[in-house]
C-alpha cells in the first residue's frame, strides 16, 4: 500500500471519527438518521434535568462517597500534588546553568528538597517513558515501546499508541457513501494510570498533556486534555503546508508540502488542502480558498483565508484562524492554523501549520469530559491541539528559520501555562500534572549550538541562536517560580523529566548492516551478492543492494519496501528495536523457535560494542534482549531486541523508517541535533522534589506509586515501582487491582 494511500485512509478515519462523535463536535451537523444529534432545544432540557437530578441526589451521593473513601483510602500527608513536567530537561545541563547561578529558584528547591537524576524507561523515549510514569510499570507491561510499531500481516508501521479505524460499513447514495456505525478509536495504552486510582479515592485530577493519553480517558473527579498522537484534521501526526512563487521548490517534502502559486501583480490566490471528504469515494482532498494582497513597501499583505479577513507582515505569525472544509451533505469539518510568511518578494513565500483541530469543536474526542477543550477554548482562545504541535519538520525541511521555530514554540508554551495556571487556581486539594514539550522541542532542533563538532552545523547558523537552550532553561526557572507561588507547607510539588539530551551526530542504519550482513534480502536479490561490498568509501557499501537506483533510491526503499520475505530473517523499524522474521507470528516468518532464540543472539553478540568505521568510537553499547529484561504480559509485542547506542548515536533517518542507506553509519545533517533514542543508562532525566527523596536510584516508574502513597492510598499490586520518599523495605504492600482496562473510546 502506498504512503499516500495509508495517508488517506487514516485521514478518512479522523473525519469518520468527528462525525460519529457529535458529543465532542458540536459544530457538525450529521447527514441523516444514522448521525442525529440532540437539537440546541434538546440540550437545553437535557441540562435541566441533568442539573435538578444531581442536586437531589447529592446528599446520597456524598454519603456513599465518605464511606467508600474511609473504606480504600488512609490518612493522606498531603492535601494537593502538583507535577510539572517539563519533557527532556537534562540532568547535566540543569546543574551547569544551576552552578552558574542562572537557575535561582530550582537551585532554591534543590537545597530545601532534592535534586537528583530520574532514571529514565528503557528504550528512552517520550511515549514509552510518560507511560511509564503514569503507570508505574515497565513497557511490558503497558504496551507502548516505541513511537511506532509493526503491522505482522504487512510489515507497514502503524502508530503504536492509537488505533483508528472507521465503520465497517457504508450505504451508498448516489455519489456519496454514508458510514453505518461508530467508527473505533483504540487506546493502545495498557494498564491503569496511577491518577485513575485516586479518582477512585475522589481525589480530584487534572491532567493535562501527559503524552500517550489519547484517546481521553474517563476522569470522574477532574478532567484530562490529551497531548502526543492527537492527529491533524488530515489524519497525519502533522502535515505543513507551504506555499511558493519559485516553481523549482515545489514539490513533495518529509513532514509536509511545497505548493507552487501564481503571483498576479500585488495578488496572490492559493486554497489550503486538507482531508478528502468521508461521503465522496477517491474524491480529492477538500480545500479552503485564500487570497492575498501584497504590499511590498510596507512589508505587509492583506489576507482572505476561507472566511477571515486580518493582515500580516512578514515574518510574524497569525493568530490563530478557524477554517472550514464542506464536507458534503451539509457537513462542515473545522480546523485551526496559523501562517506567516516568510517572504513578499522576490518570492512569495507563506508557511501555515499543521491544521490543528479546533479545541471548540474538535473532530475527535481529545478530552475528558468531552466541553473541558472548548471551555479552555472559550477561556483562553484556541491554542494547539496537535499532540506533536511544535514543526520540527518545518525546520528539518527549511520551511521556516530557526527564529520562527522558536516563536511558534515559545506561543504553543503560553498557551500550556495558560491552562496550567487555570487549573493550578481551580484544583486546590487534589493532583494537578501539566506536561510541557519546548524543553524537548527546542534541545532537539539546538543541541547542536552546544557543540561546534556536531555535523549538523554545516551550511547553518551557529551564532545567532548560540543561547537558545540557555534561555530555555531560564524560562522554565520562571515558569518554576510562578508554579511554587501556588504550593504551600501540605503541597508536594514534583519537577519531573522523562529523560535527558544529549547531541546527535550520527546515524546507524541496521537495514543497511543486515544486508551487508546476509540477514536482509532484496526481492531481486540472491544472499550471496547481499555480501559483496564491503567499500565503505563507495556510493553504495554494498555493491548495489542499498545504493541509489536509476530514481536515486534505495533497493529496500520506505516502510521496508522491495524486501525478499522469504530470505529475510531481522530487519529494523522505528527509533529502538530490530525484529527478527518469526514463524507464527510475522506472516512471512521464516524462523522457527529454535533459529529465532540462536539468532537473537548471534545479531547481539556481533552488534554490541560495534565500532564506527569513521572515528573508531563505539556506537552502540549494549543490545538488550527483550524477553530476559521483561516479563509482562505484553512482551511479546516488543521488537526483539532493543539497542543501546552510544552518545552521539542514533538509529538514522532512513532506518527508523525500514529503508537501507548507502552506509550503515553516517553524518546526520538535519538540524534535529540533538537526541535521547540511546541506551537508556545514558540518558536520566530529572527529579526536583520539594521533599527528601530517600530513595537511592529513583526512577519514572516511582512517581505514581510516590504520590498515591502520600495520599494515603494502597499501591495496586501490578505497580512495580515503590515509593521514593520511603526507605527500601518500608513501603506499601500494594492494593487488590490488578490494572487492567483497554483504553478505548
Amino acid at each position: 500500500m502506498s504512503t499516500s494511500r495509508t495517508r488517506s485512509l487514516v485521514a478518512l478515519a479522523a473525519l469518520a471519527a468527528a462525525l460519529a462523535y457529535p458529543q465532542s463536535a458540536a459544530a457538525y451537523v450529521g447527514p441523516g438518521a444514522g448521525f442525529a444529534v440532540v437539537g440546541s432545544l434538546g440540550i437545553v432540557f437535557v441540562t435541566v434535568f441533568l442539573a435538578l437530578g444531581s442536586l437531589i441526589s447529592w446528599p446520597f451521593r456524598a454519603l456513599v462517597r465518605a464511606v467508600r473513601v474511609r473504606r480504600v483510602k488512609g490518612k493522606s500527608e498531603i492535601k494537593r500534588a502538583i507535577v510539572l513536567g517539563l519533557d527532556g530537561l537534562d540532568p547535566v545541563l540543569a546543574k551547569r546553568f544551576m552552578d552558574e547561578g542562572k537557575l535561582p529558584n530550582f537551585s532554591k528547591l534543590a537545597a530545601s528538597g532534592t535534586f537528583t537524576p530520574l532514571q529514565t524507561a528503557c528504550p528512552s523515549m517520550s511515549p514509552v517513558a510518560w507511560s511509564t510514569f503514569a503507570t508505574g510499570v515497565d513497557a511490558s507491561r503497558h504496551n507502548i515501546f516505541d513511537f511506532l510499531d509493526r503491522d505482522v500481516r504487512s510489515y507497514l508501521p502503524i502508530l503504536s499508541s492509537t488505533r483508528i479505524s472507521n465503520p465497517e460499513k457504508t450505504i451508498k447514495v448516489g455519489r456519496y457513501r454514508i458510514p453505518i456505525g461508530k467508527p473505533s478509536i483504540r487506546l493502545m495504552r495498557k494498564s491503569r494510570p496511577f491518577w485513575s486510582v485516586l479518582d477512585d479515592c475522589y481525589v480530584p485530577c487534572h491532567i493535562l498533556r501527559v503524552p500517550i493519553t489519547f484517546p481521553p480517558e474517563k476522569i470522574a473527579n477532574g478532567v484530562q486534555l490529551s497531548a502526543m498522537c492527537v492527529p491533524d484534521l488530515r489524519g497525519t501526526q502533522g502535515s505543513f503546508t507551504m506555499f511558493t512563487t519559485d516553481s523549482e521548490r515545489a514539490g513533495s517534502y518529509t513532514g509536509g508540502t511545497l505548493l507552487q502559486v501564481e503571483r498576479q501583480g500585488n495578488t496572490v490566490i492559493g486554497e489550503l488542502p486538507g482531508p478528502p471528504s468521508p461521503f465522496v469515494e477517491d474524491t480529492a482532498e477538500m480545500t479552503v480558498p485564500w487570497l492575498a494582497e501584497l504590499d511590498e513597501s510596507a512589508q505587509r499583505a492583506s489576507f482572505t483565508f476561507g472566511d477571515t479577513e486580518f493582515e500580516l507582515g512578514v515574518r510574524e505569525y497569525s493568530d490563530w484562524i478557524t477554517i472550514e472544509f464542506n464536507a458534503g451533505l451539509g457537513v462542515k469539518v473545522k480546523g485551526i492554523v496559523r501562517v506567516y510568511i516568510n517572504s513578499i518578494s522576490p518570492e512569495f513565500e507563506l508557511y501555515v501549520t499543521p491544521i490543528n483541530l479546533d479545541p471548540s469543536s474538535p473532530a475527535m474526542p481529545i478530552s475528558y469530559p468531552s466541553m473541558f477543550s472548548s471551555y479552555l477554548s472559550n477561556l483562553q482562545g484556541p491554542y494547539a491541539t496537535l499532540g506533536l504541535a511544535e514543526d520540527t519538520w518545518a525546520l528539518n525541511e527549511r520551511m521556516i528559520d530557526e527564529q520562527a521555530f522558536l516563536e511558534q514554540t515559545w506561543l504553543i508554551n503560553d498557551e500550556r501555562e495558560a491552562m496550567f495556571m487555570n487549573s493550578l487556581r481551580k484544583n486546590r486539594d487534589g493532583v494537578t500534572v501539566c506536561v510541557f514539550d519546548a524543553t524537548d522541542r527546542i534541545q532537539h532542533m539546538f543541541m547542536r549550538y552546544l557543540d561546534p563538532d556536531n555535523p549538523s552545523n554545516r551550511d547553518k547558523d551557529t551564532e545567532k541562536h548560540a543561547n537558545a537552550i540557555e534561555d530555555l532553561y531560564v524560562k522554565m526557572d520562571g515558569l518554576l517560580e510562578r508554579t511554587m507561588e501556588h504550593v504551600d507547607d501540605r503541597t508536594l510539588l514534583l519537577v519531573v523529566s522523562d529523560h535527558g539530551f544529549k547531541q546527535f551526530k550520527r546515524g546507524v542504519n541496521l537495514n543497511t548492516w543486515f544486508l551487508e550482513n546476509g540477514y536482509m534480502a532484496p526481492k531481486d536479490g540472491t544472499d550471496a551478492v547481499a555480501k559483496e561490498s564491503t567499500h565503505a568509501d563507495e556510493t553504495c557499501s554494498l555493491g548495489g543492494y542499498c545504493g541509489a537506483t536509476a530514481g536515486g533510491d534505495s533497493v529496500i526503499g520506505e516502510y521496508l519496501e522491495n524486501v525478499d520475505w522469504s530470505k529475510t530473517r531481522a530487519y529494523q523499524l522505528g527509533l529502538s528495536g530490530i525484529y527478527l522474521n518469526r514463524k507464527g507470528r510475522e506472516s512471512q516468518g521464516v524462523l522457527g523457535k529454535d533459529e529465532y532464540d540462536a539468532l537473537k543472539r548471534e545479531i547481539a553478540e556481533k552488534l554490541t560494542g560495534m565500532k564506527d568505521p569513521d572515528t573508531g568510537e563505539t556506537a552502540i553499547t549494549s543490545v538488550y534482549n527483550t524477553t530476559e529484561m521483561m516479563n509482562g504480559p505484553y512482551a511479546t509485542n516488543a521488537p526483539d531486541l532493543l539497542i543501546g547506542y552510544n552518545v552521539g548515536y542514533r538509529t538514522s533517518w532512513d532506518g527508523a523508517v525500514g529503508k537501507a542507506s548507502a552506509a550503515t553509519i553516517e553524518d546526520n545533517m538535519k538540524s534535529w541535533s540533538g537526541d535521547h533514542c540511546i541506551d537508556y543508562k545514558l540518558v536520566p532525566g530529572v527529579l526536583f522534589s520539594n521533599r527528601k527523596v530517600e530513595a537511592e536510584k529513583p526512577g519514572l516508574i516511582d512517581i505514581g506509586p510516590s504520590i498515591l502513597e502520600l495520599f494515603g492510598v494502597k499501591v495496586p499490586r501490578y505497580m512495580q515501582g515503590r515509593s521514593i520518599f520511603r526507605r527500601a523495605g518500608a513501603n506499601s504492600e500494594g492494593g487488590a487491582d490488578d490494572g487492567g482496562g483497554t483504553g478505548d473510546a
